[in-house]
């Protein structure tokens, strides 16, 4: 008799949803494989040892919750080994995460990533411009938390946004510490009765940096440690799924009523610079065959300082010397290398034009196909 076999349905994915339980728990029950991105803000087991007063003797409202109260080094120790386990399954191949942490834990964990096969691609300072001061003047003032963020293993085509991070900063290239105010004022989540929400709430601006480095639009972005939903608020904005998972019932409450009040930014705000590694190659022989430029026209170093003709295989010859748009370039210019697209231009009307217009022209038609965009 033959045996008929049901194969289980897929577990589904439960997007944009805060999920109540243990994170480890609720991790291990959600698809292998199914997260792009993964922030974690663990607790940093700070072992806090009697009450912290300001020199008016108020007292400091410090992070003494039973959450972040652990028996010894091993016992925290052995929670982050089993929800790094949890979370490295989770993730894609190219998928990758950052976890936030002070001295009291960061390097234990970044042990442990390092231990399970993650990759480290950088630790980031997040030097908080209006620290709490040091009371009792013992000590420096802990100006500064460290991110670290890994790929899921090495060689892994992790995403980074490096033209949109340069954009962010004024055109200069995005260092790896970051000036961030704490979060404060109207940013931070209250209880029923007016008082924080959570102890260590981090700012939206922290979270708006790295979705926007390491997250594309429509990428799944998981929260273990949700609290009151810094991560999702971000993600919803910036058109990005996520998932929240939250233990604590007052800190899900909070989460729920903000993310309620949260509106996705419109599809054009949503779009990022890209990096030219990442748009589509377009040979310059394309540029010929399509007879943007025909075999004979001539082309135009900047300042017709040099010219080149066109060749029908899309190769350029001038003077002693033949070969692509680059090689050509460099060798009159006496450089290790050229970009030919904004080295060369062609005169049209009597102005002179820069060939990467052509290219751009047909990327813009690639994307238009791709897209389902009438051009």
């Amino acid at each position: 008799m033959t045996k008929t076999v049901t194969k289980a349905a897929p577990v589904a994915l439960p997007l944009n949803q805060i999920i109540a339980g243990d994170c480890i728990e609720v991790m291990n029950a959600l698809p292998e494989g199914s997260v792009d991105l993964i922030f974690a803000d663990p607790p940093y087991n700070l072992q806090l040892r009697g009450d912290l007063h300001r020199p008016d003797n108020s007292k400091v409202d410090a992070v003494d919750d039973a959450w972040d109260q652990f028996s010894s080094f091993g016992a925290y120790d052995r929670f982050t080994r089993d929800w790094l386990a949890a979370a490295r399954r989770l993730l894609k191949p190219n998928g990758a995460i950052w976890v936030i942490g002070s001295y009291h834990n960061i390097f234990r964990v970044g042990a442990t990533l390092q231990d399970q096969g993650y990759w480290i691609l950088n630790d980031v300072v997040w030097r908080k411009s209006n620290p709490m001061p040091n009371f009792r003047g013992k000590r420096f003032t802990n100006a500064h938390e460290t991110l670290i963020w890994a790929s899921k293993s090495e060689g892994a085509k992790y995403t980074f946004n490096y033209e949109a991070l340069k954009a962010l900063n004024e055109g200069v290239q995005m260092r790896s510490d970051w000036v961030l105010p704490l979060c404060t004022g109207h940013e931070r989540e209250k209880d029923a009765v007016g008082d924080k929400a959570h102890p260590t709430q981090k700012p939206e601006s922290l979270l708006h940096r790295v979705l926007v480095a390491t997250t594309n639009p429509g990428d799944v972005v998981l929260d273990p440690f949700f609290g009151t939903g810094t991560t999702g608020a971000v993600a919803k904005m910036l058109g990005r799924e996520f998932i929240g998972i939250e233990r604590e019932e007052a800190y899900r409450e909070v989460a729920a009523k903000r993310l309620a009040r949260v509106r996705k930014f419109d599809r054009e705000a949503l779009e990022t610079s890209t990096s030219k590694r990442a748009e589509p190659r377009v040979p310059f022989g394309q540029v010929v065959e399509r007879g943007m430029l025909r075999p004979g026209e001539e082309l135009f170093s900047l300042g017709n300082r040099y010219k080149a003709k066109v060749r029908a295989d899309g190769t350029l010859v001038a003077h002693d010397t033949k070969g692509s748009i680059h090689q050509v370039g460099a060798h009159l210019e006496g450089a290790p290398s050229c970009n030919g697209w904004t080295y060369w231009h062609f005169k049209r009307e009597g102005k002179m034009v820069s060939i990467d217009i052509l290219r751009q022209q047909i990327r813009a038609e690639m994307d238009a196909e791709t897209s389902g965009r009438p051009n």
